[in-house]
């Protein structure tokens, strides 16, 4: 991340037994939902994973881009440490749809700073949505203290001796 700090990688991206595995352990934690958010890319396997478990008929992606395809796109900031640079997520008019006046479930990989759970939390509060839980398979350094999300186990940050 920079000089003096390293984080740890955690890809479960073609690791389906871990995929499921997670899933059915973040299940036990979660509140009641209807809809499962989570924001693009790494998060996609877990949220399709715990929509299939509960039997849910929806789960949605917040997009890193618009797309063609998108009416009227809502869209908020967000800098996530595993990025170099500001970038936006998206949900169109259909999404939006889909999350006025649900109980969402905002779900991600791993926590670090917070901030791609935040502009999760933003949309669905913008599209009209309830957002009554936030989960991710770990969480690394202060994330690990929050009350807001709930997380299976945390994930060590190495930060460099200074000497």
């Amino acid at each position: 991340v920079n000089k003096n700090l390293d984080i740890a990688a955690f890809i479960m991206f073609s690791d389906v037994e871990l995929t499921v595995a997670c899933a059915t352990e973040l299940i036990r934690k979660c509140p009641p939902c209807d809809v499962i958010v989570t924001a693009e890319s790494k998060g996609i396997p877990l949220a399709y994973e715990m929509a299939r478990q509960l039997g849910a008929a929806k789960w949605l992606l917040a997009r890193k881009g618009a797309k063609l395809y998108m009416r009227d796109p809502l869209s908020v900031k967000v800098r996530s440490i595993t990025t170099d640079r500001e970038q936006r997520l998206y949900l169109g008019s259909d999404e939006v749809n889909c999350i006025r006046g649900k109980r969402v479930l905002i779900v991600d990989d791993v926590v670090s700073t917070g901030e791609s759970l935040e502009a999760v939390r933003r949309l669905v509060q913008e599209a009209g949505g309830d957002a009554v839980g936030a989960c991710a398979i770990l969480a690394e350094g202060d994330a690990t203290k929050r009350t807001d999300i709930f997380f299976l186990e945390p994930l060590p940050l190495f930060v460099k001796d200074k000497a």
